[in-house]
Protein backbone atom coordinates (compact mmCIF):
# COMPACT_ATOMS: atom_id res chain seq x y z
CA UNK A 1 0.00 0.00 0.00
CA UNK A 2 2.62 2.23 0.71
CA UNK A 3 4.01 2.18 -2.58
CA UNK A 4 1.27 3.59 -4.03
CA UNK A 5 1.28 6.97 -1.39
CA UNK A 6 2.44 9.98 -1.72
CA UNK A 7 5.68 10.62 0.79
CA UNK A 8 3.53 12.67 3.06
CA UNK A 9 1.05 9.79 3.58
CA UNK A 10 3.48 7.36 4.43
CA UNK A 11 4.19 8.16 8.08
CA UNK A 12 1.16 9.76 8.59
CA UNK A 13 -1.47 8.53 11.23
CA UNK A 14 -4.40 9.69 9.36
CA UNK A 15 -3.57 8.28 5.83
CA UNK A 16 -3.32 4.83 6.99
CA UNK A 17 -5.80 3.78 4.14
CA UNK A 18 -7.62 7.09 3.51
CA UNK A 19 -4.89 7.98 0.79
CA UNK A 20 -5.36 8.71 -3.17
CA UNK A 21 -3.57 6.44 -4.99
CA UNK A 22 -0.44 7.58 -7.05
CA UNK A 23 1.94 5.61 -9.48
CA UNK A 24 4.97 8.43 -8.88
CA UNK A 25 6.74 5.97 -7.34
CA UNK A 26 7.18 3.75 -9.64
CA UNK A 27 7.76 6.26 -11.90
CA UNK A 28 10.17 7.56 -10.45
CA UNK A 29 11.85 3.83 -10.00
CA UNK A 30 12.11 3.66 -13.70
CA UNK A 31 13.23 7.30 -14.38
CA UNK A 32 15.86 7.32 -11.25
CA UNK A 33 16.69 3.80 -10.28
CA UNK A 34 17.51 1.77 -13.78
CA UNK A 35 19.83 -0.32 -11.75
CA UNK A 36 17.09 -2.01 -9.89
CA UNK A 37 15.56 -3.51 -13.07
CA UNK A 38 19.01 -4.34 -14.72
CA UNK A 39 19.63 -5.87 -10.49
CA UNK A 40 16.28 -7.43 -11.29
CA UNK A 41 17.69 -9.19 -14.39
CA UNK A 42 20.54 -10.30 -12.81
CA UNK A 43 18.44 -11.89 -9.91
CA UNK A 44 16.19 -13.77 -12.70
CA UNK A 45 19.47 -15.35 -14.70
CA UNK A 46 21.26 -16.01 -11.17
CA UNK A 47 18.12 -17.47 -9.66
CA UNK A 48 17.02 -19.63 -12.93
CA UNK A 49 20.61 -21.41 -13.18
CA UNK A 50 21.23 -22.17 -9.31
CA UNK A 51 17.65 -23.64 -9.71
CA UNK A 52 18.45 -26.22 -12.76
CA UNK A 53 22.24 -27.05 -11.09
CA UNK A 54 20.79 -27.43 -7.16
CA UNK A 55 18.00 -30.02 -9.06
CA UNK A 56 19.71 -31.61 -11.19
CA UNK A 57 22.68 -32.54 -8.43
CA UNK A 58 19.84 -33.29 -6.13
CA UNK A 59 18.21 -35.49 -8.27
CA UNK A 60 21.32 -37.56 -9.13
CA UNK A 61 22.49 -37.74 -5.47
CA UNK A 62 18.67 -38.68 -4.08
CA UNK A 63 19.01 -41.59 -6.53
CA UNK A 64 22.98 -42.87 -5.43
CA UNK A 65 21.38 -42.55 -1.61
CA UNK A 66 17.95 -44.29 -2.64
CA UNK A 67 19.65 -47.03 -4.91
CA UNK A 68 23.08 -47.59 -2.74
CA UNK A 69 24.03 -48.35 0.22
CA UNK A 70 27.92 -48.33 1.67
CA UNK A 71 29.65 -46.86 4.79
CA UNK A 72 31.22 -44.40 2.79
CA UNK A 73 27.31 -43.06 1.65
CA UNK A 74 26.32 -43.26 5.18
CA UNK A 75 28.90 -41.18 6.47
CA UNK A 76 28.68 -38.61 3.53
CA UNK A 77 25.16 -38.46 4.59
CA UNK A 78 25.63 -37.01 7.93
CA UNK A 79 28.37 -34.43 5.93
CA UNK A 80 25.73 -32.99 4.23
CA UNK A 81 23.30 -32.42 7.08
CA UNK A 82 26.76 -31.09 8.98
CA UNK A 83 27.04 -28.82 6.43
CA UNK A 84 23.98 -27.36 6.10
CA UNK A 85 24.15 -26.22 10.05
CA UNK A 86 26.71 -23.93 9.04
CA UNK A 87 25.91 -20.34 8.53
CA UNK A 88 27.14 -18.63 5.39
CA UNK A 89 28.72 -15.80 6.82
CA UNK A 90 31.36 -18.43 8.10
CA UNK A 91 32.74 -19.52 4.74
CA UNK A 92 32.28 -16.31 2.66
CA UNK A 93 35.62 -14.73 3.98
CA UNK A 94 38.03 -17.63 3.53
CA UNK A 95 36.31 -18.12 0.05
CA UNK A 96 36.51 -14.37 -1.29
CA UNK A 97 40.48 -14.91 -1.92
CA UNK A 98 39.79 -18.67 -3.59
CA UNK A 99 36.99 -16.22 -5.69
CA UNK A 100 39.06 -13.91 -6.93
CA UNK A 101 41.87 -15.87 -7.86
CA UNK A 102 39.80 -18.40 -9.99
CA UNK A 103 38.47 -14.90 -11.57
CA UNK A 104 35.13 -15.20 -10.86
CA UNK A 105 34.40 -12.16 -8.79
CA UNK A 106 31.38 -10.29 -9.89
CA UNK A 107 29.80 -13.21 -12.15
CA UNK A 108 26.80 -15.00 -12.20
CA UNK A 109 29.01 -18.20 -12.25
CA UNK A 110 29.66 -17.25 -8.71
CA UNK A 111 26.48 -16.95 -7.26
CA UNK A 112 24.88 -19.54 -9.40
CA UNK A 113 27.58 -22.20 -7.98
CA UNK A 114 27.13 -20.70 -4.06
CA UNK A 115 23.22 -20.62 -4.35
CA UNK A 116 23.12 -24.08 -5.77
CA UNK A 117 25.56 -25.35 -3.20
CA UNK A 118 24.03 -24.41 0.05
CA UNK A 119 20.35 -26.20 -0.85
CA UNK A 120 22.38 -29.34 -2.48
CA UNK A 121 21.88 -31.14 1.22
CA UNK A 122 18.68 -29.90 1.45
CA UNK A 123 17.64 -30.96 -1.99
CA UNK A 124 19.36 -34.21 -1.69
CA UNK A 125 17.54 -35.52 1.55
CA UNK A 126 14.31 -34.34 -0.32
CA UNK A 127 15.23 -35.90 -3.56
CA UNK A 128 16.21 -39.22 -1.35
CA UNK A 129 12.51 -39.22 0.29
CA UNK A 130 10.46 -38.98 -2.53
CA UNK A 131 12.99 -42.01 -4.47
CA UNK A 132 12.67 -44.16 -2.22
CA UNK A 133 8.87 -44.18 -2.57
CA UNK A 134 9.65 -45.40 -6.54
CA UNK A 135 9.37 -49.33 -6.77
CA UNK A 136 13.01 -50.58 -7.44
CA UNK A 137 11.23 -53.50 -9.38
CA UNK A 138 10.99 -50.57 -11.76
CA UNK A 139 14.65 -49.97 -12.04
CA UNK A 140 15.33 -53.67 -12.54
CA UNK A 141 12.93 -53.80 -15.09
CA UNK A 142 14.43 -51.26 -17.25
CA UNK A 143 17.41 -53.05 -16.61
CA UNK A 144 16.31 -55.94 -17.73
CA UNK A 145 15.16 -53.97 -21.18
CA UNK A 146 18.88 -52.95 -21.49
CA UNK A 147 19.01 -49.71 -20.05
CA UNK A 148 21.85 -47.61 -18.43
CA UNK A 149 21.63 -46.08 -15.13
CA UNK A 150 21.55 -42.69 -16.75
CA UNK A 151 18.69 -43.93 -18.94
CA UNK A 152 16.90 -45.20 -15.77
CA UNK A 153 17.20 -42.37 -14.20
CA UNK A 154 16.19 -39.55 -17.23
CA UNK A 155 12.91 -42.40 -18.26
CA UNK A 156 11.89 -43.67 -15.10
CA UNK A 157 13.05 -41.80 -11.62
CA UNK A 158 12.93 -38.00 -13.33
CA UNK A 159 9.07 -38.58 -14.14
CA UNK A 160 8.20 -40.21 -11.08
CA UNK A 161 9.84 -37.81 -8.62
CA UNK A 162 8.84 -34.66 -10.61
CA UNK A 163 6.82 -33.19 -7.76
CA UNK A 164 10.05 -34.15 -5.37
CA UNK A 165 12.11 -31.42 -8.05
CA UNK A 166 9.62 -28.97 -7.87
CA UNK A 167 9.38 -28.70 -4.36
CA UNK A 168 13.36 -28.41 -4.28
CA UNK A 169 12.95 -26.01 -6.95
CA UNK A 170 10.96 -24.02 -4.55
CA UNK A 171 13.26 -23.99 -1.79
CA UNK A 172 15.93 -22.96 -4.10
CA UNK A 173 13.91 -20.04 -5.81
CA UNK A 174 13.13 -18.44 -2.91
CA UNK A 175 16.69 -18.47 -1.22
CA UNK A 176 18.55 -16.87 -4.46
CA UNK A 177 15.75 -14.28 -5.38
CA UNK A 178 16.08 -12.95 -2.17
CA UNK A 179 20.02 -13.70 -1.18
CA UNK A 180 21.59 -10.55 0.06
CA UNK A 181 24.66 -11.81 1.68
CA UNK A 182 26.62 -13.27 -0.86
CA UNK A 183 25.68 -10.76 -3.49
CA UNK A 184 27.05 -8.26 -1.24
CA UNK A 185 30.15 -9.65 -0.74
CA UNK A 186 31.02 -11.81 -4.50
CA UNK A 187 29.52 -8.89 -7.02
CA UNK A 188 29.59 -4.73 -7.14
CA UNK A 189 28.51 -3.90 -10.72
CA UNK A 190 28.12 -6.59 -13.28
CA UNK A 191 26.08 -8.95 -11.51
CA UNK A 192 24.71 -7.16 -8.55
CA UNK A 193 21.56 -8.37 -7.97
CA UNK A 194 18.01 -6.42 -7.03
CA UNK A 195 18.30 -7.26 -3.04
CA UNK A 196 21.84 -5.27 -3.38
CA UNK A 197 20.36 -2.50 -5.20
CA UNK A 198 17.00 -2.19 -2.30
CA UNK A 199 19.99 -1.72 0.27
CA UNK A 200 21.45 1.11 -2.12
CA UNK A 201 18.94 3.27 -2.14
CA UNK A 202 18.51 2.99 1.66
CA UNK A 203 21.74 4.02 1.72
CA UNK A 204 21.85 6.66 -0.50
CA UNK A 205 23.36 9.98 -0.55
CA UNK A 206 20.31 12.35 -1.48
CA UNK A 207 18.16 10.43 1.84
CA UNK A 208 15.58 7.54 1.51
CA UNK A 209 12.91 8.25 -0.55
CA UNK A 210 10.20 5.96 0.84
CA UNK A 211 7.78 5.64 -1.72
CA UNK A 212 10.09 4.56 -4.58
CA UNK A 213 11.70 1.82 -1.84
CA UNK A 214 8.58 0.65 -1.02
CA UNK A 215 7.62 0.64 -4.56
CA UNK A 216 11.47 -1.40 -5.88
CA UNK A 217 10.23 -4.03 -2.58
CA UNK A 218 6.92 -4.42 -3.96
CA UNK A 219 8.33 -5.18 -7.72
CA UNK A 220 10.66 -7.52 -5.92
CA UNK A 221 8.55 -9.19 -4.15
CA UNK A 222 5.63 -9.69 -6.47
CA UNK A 223 7.39 -12.02 -8.87
CA UNK A 224 8.45 -14.76 -6.05
CA UNK A 225 5.69 -14.78 -4.09
CA UNK A 226 3.10 -15.45 -6.96
CA UNK A 227 5.30 -18.60 -7.22
CA UNK A 228 5.18 -19.50 -4.33
CA UNK A 229 1.21 -19.42 -4.17
CA UNK A 230 1.09 -21.32 -7.57
CA UNK A 231 3.43 -23.98 -6.70
CA UNK A 232 2.31 -23.92 -2.57
CA UNK A 233 1.16 -27.93 -2.96
CA UNK A 234 4.19 -28.45 -4.03
CA UNK A 235 6.30 -27.14 -1.40
CA UNK A 236 3.61 -28.62 1.28
CA UNK A 237 4.89 -32.26 -0.10
CA UNK A 238 8.30 -30.75 0.09
CA UNK A 239 8.11 -29.89 3.59
CA UNK A 240 6.40 -33.33 4.93
CA UNK A 241 7.82 -36.16 2.48
CA UNK A 242 9.35 -39.01 4.83
CA UNK A 243 6.23 -37.90 7.55
CA UNK A 244 4.14 -40.80 6.54
CA UNK A 245 5.34 -44.41 5.96
CA UNK A 246 2.56 -46.16 3.74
Amino acid sequence: MSSFKADRDIFSPTGAFSFAPTLANYQALWSRWGDFFFGLWNSFLVTVGATVLAVGVSLLAGFAYSRFASRGLQASAFFLIFIRLIPPIVITLPLFPVVNWLGLNDTHVVLIVLYATFFVSLGTVVMRTFIDQIPRELDEAAMMDGASQFQIIMRVILPMAAQGMLAVSVFVIVYAWNEFLFAFIFTTTKAKTAPLVISEMIGAVEGVEWGVLFAASTVQLVPVLAFVILMQKHLVAGLTAGAVKG
